[in-house]
Order: structure tokens, then C-alpha cells, then sequence
């Protein structure tokens, strides 16, 4: 029977699978995969699998510390074709990183040529540079022919690669590791490794020992970078005892004296990981934007080493104060997190101690000493062997050279022999027949027993240390020791580069004490711009301004003071009097110094003076008194005080003096009421200080009423009204009409805009 051509095929159906289920395993997948190959790095020997692949495949190019260099497109080349089937880009970036001494406490690469730079630089292209192993990457792989670790096959099952290095030392705390994986993370700062086997050598000691010994020995992080870490000891002792914490890392700093009381300050380390330029950038724009009033000029007199000058403004600028507000604003203080998340055994991720993470590896370093011990045993036994197959054919050499001169197979032949009780094994026949003749004149009874001798006794003792733990702690010590000599403390690469210092108290510097006193005359015009000239300038002199524009706010002030802007959206905005710009030109506009919306206007401009009241009132006729500590504004979107309904707007903002509040409203109707009647607030709407059946608030003031009303009429007279029996009345009255001569644009006379120190609105 044949199938009709018309008929379709009918498809064999996959089974169906929920898309939860489906998402969820393959998510899972992806993540397990993340976390044990890509982001954490393992606890036995502090690496990755890209950084372990690298060092396999330098040491399987035989780029040995004493050799030659290769050229480190040949080095990715080989590791992405062998072992990481990933971008050469990633793994050249990779080994790049364990080649630069500013990120890598103790390199695992030399590298040679441009591998990037402290600035930021990236390394030249692979095909530029060259690389080799360093004594440290040897160390640890030391023992990799001696099965000191499992292997396993590589991505396409043609090579073998290392599960895990050997590691002669703790290089997980020594050189620090950092990942994101999926849904957790790693950052582990580099350590000294000086420290690191004296803590080892404490826990072979006392197994039992606690955090805070431990943590005597290992105080915290060594940085490639140096700088001083400021972080108190009882906050680092509780980060490695949870393994999540943080390490407060400041720049180190000395000042230079120049001569005649001038004098600079040079610093000499940066933060780890923070890259030199974009610091420097930064100062610079602390710099412009006045925000360290106190420092006037950054350097980068750097070569080799870093070398950053930084100028005051004034030599009577405090030097500690200085550096306290540049840690508080730019990256010469870091805070460096820990969080000590590796793979225990290469198989489960958890967060470690101190403790822990060095019990791992001291663990992991007893199980190399044991398959290496073993891995000797196995070839001292077979030496052994071929010795006596040697001895053997020594004593009996014509026999020997007779079998295998007229044999065919002489192999079966020299086994067979009875050489006087003894008969040869296959290895030690197979040994005897692939000696070379030139060998047979050295081939003493002397040599041949003392050898045999030394590897008895040599194999007495592994015997002896696979049988007794405590000789294999021991052993464990011993080889610490050999690396302690090495890198440790009495070395160049080995020494502390991070020290230890108290953190001084910067935070709560006021910064008016960073700013030399001078006196400025402030310049603000109708349209907003503002500057400052030096010194106190007449306040009626010609002012040049912008066609259209017209001064409008003249006060005398000085660069210590800070000056509060009142908008008419109700926020009140703080501005840096030694900030603004100087006299020469027309200055700048004021929005781009605080964010003042473009439909809101300037209502008052004044210095600001702590410990003040202060009346503030809508066009609606609403208001309340503020002290001046609640208006000060620490950013430059200001501060909300004066709560507005829409279509109102901030109408005045005035120092209390006095006891008694007057108000006129646009109908010309004064009302004078006691200021206790007005409610102290730090935000709000306020209460109704006129009533209005037309119009709004016009103007309201502060004032002692034994004093009465002063104002100037048309002729410029002042004029007074001591007598306000008439006009006083309860607070949101609608009031009287103001008196006879009372100015026409219903305004009092008020403070200047500078309060006490004189000026002109």
C-alpha cells in the first residue's frame, strides 16, 4: 500500500510543559551556570574559572617566570581554542587585569608592554603585548604533575583542564576576587599575605581560635594602592566575623611647606580602584562649582608614581579641614564593601568568615599534601622496583648480556631466570632491557644501594605522613613558611602597603571657616543676574546691566555669609556669597546656580543670619512666622516653606522686629494686630492675616507699636504715625483706610535686602 501524495505528514508532538515549570528550570539553569563558572570565585584557590584556564594555558606554553615572553594574542588565542570557548576580548581583558600591579596585590602575569594604566587607560591590543607567569602564579599551581588536584575534560572533551588549583597560598584573601552573578554577589578586597599565613599558622596551632584573634593578625585589606584605612577595628572585627561589612579607605596625604608661610598638600596614594583622572576631574569641578571654597588649583604632577597637588585658596586655610571636606566630596575617601560570597568546594556559594574561607583552604591544602604524598609513594615504588632489577642485573651482568644476545625474546627470558632466588617482574625486565649500553659503566652496586636507600627512607616517612593527621598539619605549617619567605613582609612586593589611621572628625565643619573673610558688595538685577564685586562699593554707583534690565538688589555682605533667595513658588533657595561670580561683566543667572523655575520670580534676596524670625506671606494674605534655621536649604532645588493654593504667590519674606504685625492690603486697608497672634511654623499654608473682598495682600511688616509707622511720601520725607489706635484690631480683619501721605503704592519702609548691612531694593 503506498502513502497518496495528498496526505500530510502528521508531526510526532513534543509532550506538553507548563511555561512556568519550563522558564523556571531553564532560569535555574542559567543562574547555577552563572554562579559556579562566571561570577564567584572558588575558596580553595581564590580563582575563576577564565583566570584558571589562563594560568593553565601559560604554564602548558611553558611561560615559566625565568623564560621569554609570548605575545598575548598566542596566550587568549590558546585558552579560548583549548579550554574557555568565550570572546578572546573577555579573556584578554581578564588576563590583562592579573597583570596590572594597581588592581592585583601580588600579579599572577608579568606583563610587557602597555597593560593599561591608575588613570583609567585601557591595555594596547593583544597582538601589541607580551606576558609570562610570575612566581606567584607558580606557586600556585605547584604540584599539578603530581595529581595534586582531579582534572577534567575540557568544553570538547580533547584536553584535560584542572578542577582546582594546588595553591600554595590563601589567594582568594591575598589578591581579593569581585562578581555579580544571578541574584547574589562577591567583592573581596586583597590582603596582605604576610598576615594571611600568620593566621593560617594560628588556626594549625589552635583550631579553635576566635575571630578576634584571628582579626589581630589580619587588621584588614592591604591595597595594591596603599591609602589608610580609617575604618574603627570593632566594625572591621564584625565584618570578617559575618563576612559582609565595609572599609572606610581614604588618600594619603603630606603637606609641603614652600617658604614664607605658603605651603601645598600632596597626595601621594589614592583609594583602590579609583581611577585618577576622573578624580582629578572631579576635584576640578569642586573647584568651579566653589562647593571646597578653600581649594584654589589641583595638579597632576604624577609619572611613575602619583603625585597630586593640591593649592588652598589662603595659607590660613586649616590643612585637616581642607582634606576633611574634600573626603566628604570626592572619591579620596571610598567606602570598599566585603562580602565574602565564594564556592565552598567548587560546588556550594555560601557567605564565609574570616574563619571559614581560611579553614577551607588549609583544608584543601592537606588534601594536595596527601595526593602528593600518595602520587610520590606510587613513584618511589616503582623506582624501587626498577633498583633491584638493577642490582640484579649489576651482580649477574655476563648473564644479563648473554640472555639478551642470543634470545629471541629476552624478556620472557630474564624472567624466567633464577637470579639466586630472586626473579625479575616485567617492569624491572622491561627497565633492564631499555638501558642504554653507555649506562652499563655506571651502573655501580654503590650508587645503585644508596639510591635505593635514600628513596626507603624517603618512602618511610610518606608512609609515616599519610598515617598521622598531626604530621600533615604539620607539614601544611612548613610549607606556609616556605612561602612566607618568599612574598612575605621582609620582601619588596610583600610589604604593607595599607596603613591604619583614626578617622578625624570633618563631617560637621561649617564651610564658612574654609573661606577667608573678605568684604563683597552682592549685585543682583531684575532679571536675575547676580554677582559680587570686592569690597564695600558705594550702594547708589552706576551698575552695567543687560539692555532691558535694571539692578535691583544691592547690599554690602561678606564671602562668609551665606544668602537666602525667596522665589515666589515659596521655596527658599541658599546661596554661597564666596560661590558667586565676580564683579567684572554682568554676572551670571542666578537659575543656573539653584533650580528657580523659569514662571517664578526672585521676592527677596538677603543674607541669611542664624537664630532669625522671619514673616513670610502669600498675595492671598496668608502667612506665618518661620525661624531662619528651618529656610536653610542644603541642595539646589531649595527648600518648600511656604505652602501656595494655585493662582497665589509668595509676596514678601521679612525679619520679625518688634511686637506687633501691619498689613495693607491692594484696597489700601491697614490692619494692625499683635504678633502673637501669628502661629510659628517650618512649613505651611499659614492663617489669614486681612480679610479681602477685592484684591490681595500688598505688604506687611514687623514693628515695635510704642515706636508707631514710619514711611516716606512722594517728597521723600519720612513720615510717622505714632497713634495706630484707630487701625488696630484682631487678626483677619478687613482693617481701616490707611492714614493721610501713606505711600501710593502701598508699600512700608522697610530693612534693605542686606538687613543690617545697608542697601537698596
Amino acid at each position: 500500500m503506498t502513502e497518496d501524495a495528498d496526505t500530510p505528514k502528521i508531526e510526532p508532538q513534543l509532550p506538553a510543559e507548563p511555561l512556568r515549570r519550563a522558564v523556571a528550570e531553564r532560569y535555574l539553569t542559567y543562574a547555577l551556570s552563572t554562579i559556579m563558572h562566571r561570577a564567584l570565585p572558588d575558596a580553595r584557590d581564590g580563582l575563576k574559572p577564565v583566570h584558571r584556564r589562563i594560568l593553565f594555558a601559560m604554564r602548558e606554553l611553558r611561560l615559566a617566570s625565568s623564560g621569554g615572553f609570548r605575545k598575548s594574542a598566542k596566550i587568549s588565542g590558546d585558552v579560548m581554542g583549548n579550554y574557555h570557548p568565550h570572546g578572546d576580548a573577555a579573556i584578554y581583558d581578564a588576563m590583562a587585569r592579573l597583570a596590572q600591579d594597581f588592581n592585583v596585590r601580588y600579579p599572577l602575569v608579568d606583563g610587557q608592554g602597555n597593560f593599561g594604566n591608575i588613570d583609567g587607560d585601557n591595555p594596547a591590543a593583544s597582538r601589541y603585548t607580551e606576558a609570562r607567569l610570575t612566581p606567584a602564579a607558580e606557586a600556585l599551581m605547584e604540584g599539578l604533575d603530581e595529581n595534586a588536584v582531579d582534572f577534567r575534560p575540557n568544553y570538547d572533551g580533547t584536553l584535560q583542564e584542572p578542577v582546582v588549583l594546588p595553591a600554595a597560598f590563601p589567594n582568594l584573601l591575598a589578591n581579593g576576587s569581585s562578581g555579580i552573578a544571578v541574584g547574589m554577589a562577591t567583592n573581596i578586597p586583597p590582603h596582605n599575605l604576610d598576615e594571611l599565613i600568620a593566621a593560617c599558622q594560628l588556626l594549625l596551632r589552635d583550631p579553635d581560635a576566635d575571630d578576634a584573634a584571628l582579626v589581630a593578625l589580619v587588621p584588614g585589606p592591604d591595597f595594591p594602592t596603599g591609602g589608610v584605612i580609617v575604618e574603627p577595628p570593632a566594625a572591621s572585627l564584625d565584618a570578617y566575623r559575618t563576612g559582609r561589612g565595609a572599609f572606610r579607605l581614604r588618600a594619603r596625604w603630606q603637606i609641603e611647606d614652600l617658604g614664607r608661610g605658603t605651603w601645598q598638600i600632596v597626595v601621594t596614594e589614592i583609594p583602590y580602584q579609583v581611577q585618577k583622572s576622573r578624580l582629578i576631574e572631579r576635584l576640578a569641578e569642586l573647584i568651579q562649582t566653589k562647593k571646597v571654597p578653600a581649594l584654589a588649583d589641583v595638579r597632576d604632577e604624577s609619572a611613575e608614581d602619583v603625585r597630586i597637588v593640591l593649592e588652598p585658596r589662603a595659607r590660613t586655610v586649616d590643612p585637616e579641614m581642607l582634606m576633611g571636606m574634600l573626603f566628604r566630596n570626592s572619591d579620596l575617601e571610598i567606602r570598599f564593601a566585603l562580602n565574602m560570597n565564594v564556592l565552598i568546594d567548587g560546588r556550594v556559594p555560601r557567605v564565609c568568615g574570616l574563619k571559614e574561607v581560611l579553614r577551607a583552604f588549609l583544608d584543601h591544602r592537606r588534601e594536595v599534601l596527601i595526593r602528593r604524598s600518595t602520587h610520590r609513594l606510587e613513584k618511589i615504588a616503582h623506582r624501587l622496583e626498577v633498583l633491584r632489577g638493577y642490582i640484579v642485573a649489576f651482580l649477574n651482568l655476563d648473564r644479563v648480556i648473554e640472555i639478551i644476545r642470543h634470545e629471541d625474546e629476552p624478556r620472557p627470558a630474564l624472567m624466567a631466570e633464577d637470579w639466586g632466588g630472586v626473579f625479575l617482574t616485567e617492569v624491572q625486565a622491561e627497565a633492564i632491557l631499555n638501558m642504554r649500553l653507555r649506562s652499563l659503566r655506571r651502573l655501580e652496586e654503590m650508587e645503585l644501594r644508596a639510591e635505593h636507600d635514600r628513596l626507603t627512607a624517603e618512602q618511610a616517612d610518606l608512609n609515616a605522613l599519610l598515617a598521622d593527621p598531626v604530621v600533615q598539619w604539620a607539614r601544611v605549617g612548613r610549607d606556609l613558611l616556605a612561602v612566607q619567605a618568599q612574598f612575605g613582609k621582609h620582601t619588596a612586593l610583600g610589604r604593607r602597603r595599607t596603613t591604619f589611621a583614626e578617622a578625624g572628625e570633618v563631617e560637621d565643619v561649617p564651610i564658612e571657616a574654609m573661606i577667608e573673610r573678605e568684604p563683597i558688595t552682592v549685585i543682583c538685577t531684575a532679571m536675575g543676574w547676580i554677582r559680587s564685586m570686592k569690597g564695600h562699593q558705594p550702594l547708589d554707583m552706576e551698575v552695567k546691566v543687560k539692555d532691558g534690565d535694571e539692578s535691583r538688589f544691592v547690599f554690602h555682605a561678606e564671602t562668609t555669609d551665606r544668602l537666602m533667595l525667596v522665589g515666589s513658588n515659596g521655596r527658599f533657595y541658599t546661596l554661597m556669597a564666596a560661590s558667586l561670580p565676580g564683579g567684572r561683566g554682568l554676572g551670571e543667572p542666578v537659575r543656573l546656580m539653584v533650580d528657580l523655575p523659569n514662571d517664578a520670580d526672585i521676592v527677596d534676596l538677603a543674607i541669611w543670619r542664624a537664630g532669625e524670625r522671619l514673616l513670610v506671606a502669600s498675595d492671598a494674605g496668608d502667612g506665618f512666622v518661620v525661624p531662619s534655621d528651618e529656610v536653610l536649604a542644603q541642595t539646589r532645588a531649595g527648600k518648600q516653606v511656604l505652602t501656595l493654593r494655585e493662582g497665589t504667590r509668595t509676596r514678601l519674606c521679612r525679619p520679625v522686629r518688634g511686637d506687633h504685625v501691619a498689613v495693607v492690603g491692594e484696597n489700601r486697608k491697614l490692619l494692625v494686630f499683635p504678633l502673637s497672634e501669628l502661629p510659628e511654623m517650618a512649613r505651611g499654608k499659614g492663617v489669614r492675616l486681612q480679610k479681602y473682598k477685592d484684591g490681595g495682600l500688598s505688604d506687611a511688616i514687623t514693628f515695635p507699636l510704642a515706636q508707631g509707622l514710619q514711611w516716606k511720601d512722594p517728597a521723600g520725607r519720612t513720615r510717622s504715625e505714632p497713634d495706630l489706635t484707630e487701625w488696630l484690631g484682631p487678626r483677619a480683619g478687613t482693617g481701616k483706610m490707611a492714614p493721610r501721605g501713606f505711600p501710593r503704592d502701598n508699600r512700608f519702609a522697610v530693612p534693605s535686602p542686606g538687613r543690617e548691612g545697608g542697601g537698596v531694593a
